[in-house]
């Protein structure tokens, strides 16, 4: 007998775009993750490392309204990058000028100078920790961030960027090893003890001020529109930079958290992240101090890489110049240019013997405080410029809010100054 027999099984089927959207999501995250977690990175860490040590569990509430500032400012230049399809700095050329435009990005590159040194002292200090001397790990670290972006498309790198912020992992892990009391540990999330001490004020000041820098705001809207995001991205991207701002505001809490139950219980003084790494060996074991060590150096190389990618961004989108790493090395000359000759000053200046770089931190610290405030005021005037953003301007609520944090971040930016002349 002629005769087919169909079977009636229908294999299980995913429903209908599923896939589709998860691959479309996976396609625009990225740059918020990437921008918030580099922040993270070799003065950061020693930021939140003094805070748990010195002042113990009692700043940990502070990160609640740092976080919630940094989305609201990290919303604001994603959603410029991909309403208006051109960088911060090209948007600031355009409306403000060149002379303007000049001299803002001096200053930037100056500061950019100074962290991206203070990065490559953060590799040095991480591999002395594990007995490689600073002559063979800073000239190996600037070679290999060098080579992944000269050499990569952006979606390699930015791969390789997102597969370094799974490391900050290693600070997590340090906190559940330290075994805190998570008792006490929620209620001094939720109860805020803000001494008025002036040690305590400043140390405020540089959490805030290590939090929100500004050249995050240049990076994360260069990336978004390297990356061809546009408004139709819109909600995703927005996702993007809440789940860094969150992420980086764990990093930061457990990191505070390790050293409040360890270093600031024991009266251990320190200076440096890499101080606290090694203290923490007596008392809670190798293995803890070897993660906090590790931590410090994926930082530190991590940023390494992203903040001369951002000067280099920055620069040439101020001066129309071509900027993406998609380029090839001809296309994109001064880009290019840029982003060695910071690698190669950052990484040099570590080498030079003898050299203090604490006025070198003080310096790019100071740079920061006066430029934030700076930098602010172009982004609220852009980001409610219908001629940039069309509808996609910011709401009266929005703007109430954002301007409070302006204002708000101003005077602590113009305190920390104050507060580092005197």
């Amino acid at each position: 007998m002629n005769s087919v027999e169909t079977s009636s099984y229908q294999p299980p089927v995913s429903p209908p775009g599923l896939w589709r959207r998860l691959v479309v999501i996976l396609a625009v995250v990225g740059p918020g993750i990437v921008t918030s977690n580099v922040d993270n990175d070799a003065g950061g860490i020693t930021t939140y490392s003094l805070a748990g040590a010195e002042f113990g569990l009692n700043l940990l509430w502070t990160l609640v309204p740092i976080t919630l500032v940094l989305i609201l400012v990290q919303e604001m230049s994603a959603r410029m990058g991909a309403i208006s399809g051109k960088g911060l700095a090209a948007l600031i050329r355009e409306r403000f000028g060149a002379a303007v435009t000049f001299y803002l990005m001096i200053g930037l590159i100056l500061t950019n100078l100074a962290n991206t040194i203070a990065e490559f002292a953060g590799v040095a200090a991480g591999m002395e920790l594990y007995g490689i001397h600073r002559h063979l790990s800073v000239p190996a670290a600037a070679f290999l961030v060098w080579f992944l972006v000269i050499k990569g498309s952006y979606k390699a790198v930015e791969k390789v960027f997102l597969v370094a912020c799974l490391f900050y992992v290693a600070y997590i892990i340090t906190g559940f090893m330290v075994k805190p009391d998570w008792t006490t540990v929620g209620d001094a999330m939720l109860r805020p003890n803000l001494s008025l001490s002036s040690e305590a004020m400043i140390m405020v000041v540089g959490l805030v001020g290590t939090t929100i820098a500004p050249w995050m705001q240049f990076y994360l809207q260069a990336a978004v529109v390297d990356k061809g995001l546009t408004a139709r991205d819109y909600r995703i991207v927005r996702w993007d930079v809440i789940a860094g701002s969150v992420t980086v505001s764990v990093v930061a809490f457990f990191i505070i958290l390790v050293c409040a139950v360890t270093l600031y219980k024991h009266s251990i003084h320190i200076e440096t992240a890499r101080d606290a790494a090694l203290a923490l060996a007596p008392l809670s074991g190798r293995y803890a101090s070897e993660l906090f060590g590790f931590g410090l150096l994926n930082a530190s190389l991590f940023a390494a890489s992203i903040l001369p990618l951002s000067t280099a961004y920055t620069v040439c989108e101020a001066f129309g110049w071509e900027s993406s790493v998609d380029k090839k090395f001809a296309e994109a000359p001064q880009f290019y240019g840029l982003y060695s000759l910071m690698i190669a000053l950052g990484a040099g200046v570590v080498m030079w013997p003898n050299l203090s770089l604490i006025p070198i931190m003080y310096f790019s610290q100071v740079l920061n405080g006066m430029a934030l405030p700076v930098i602010l005021f172009f982004m609220l005037w852009l980001i409610n410029d219908r001629e940039v953003m069309g509808d996609y301007t910011n709401g009266r609520l929005a703007n109430l809010a954002t301007w409070f944090a302006a204002i708000l971040l101003s005077v602590l930016s113009l305190v920390m100054v104050a507060m580092a002349l005197y």
